[in-house]
């Protein structure tokens, strides 16, 4: 697991035209997986063709998921438990980018916690 820079991850997905956005959705996915003690959960390269066959479908509930999946992580780090399920499900919706940059800060500052 590695920090990552939220301006930099965004200027990359914009001058990649979206390419680098793929390589970081797999990475917050398997991130996440790894910070929730979840392995066994569906890994990013699944999550992101699930999202593909379904026109976004299953990323509306993939963003949701990684609210709950973060949230568990905070707990179990003794962190304040937020409810960033429904608010990543919304920017799914309408700004996908922003909950990527979201999920990346949760993910950062749970890894400076270890």
């Amino acid at each position: 697991m590695q920090k990552r820079s939220i301006p930099v991850c965004i200027i990359l997905s914009i001058i990649t035209c979206g390419i680098y956005g793929i390589y970081w959705f797999v990475c917050i996915t398997n991130e996440a997986n790894t910070l929730a003690n979840r392995e066994g959960d569906t890994s990013g390269g699944v999550a992101f063709l699930l999202t593909l066959i379904t026109c976004n479908i299953y990323g509306i509930y993939w963003a949701y998921k990684m609210g709950e999946k973060l949230e568990q992580a905070r707990t179990n780090r003794g962190m304040q438990p937020g409810n960033s399920g429904v608010v990543y499900l919304i920017l799914q919706l309408f700004i996908p980018i922003v909950g990527y940059a979201l999920m990346q800060n949760d993910v950062n500052t749970l890894i400076d916690a270890q």
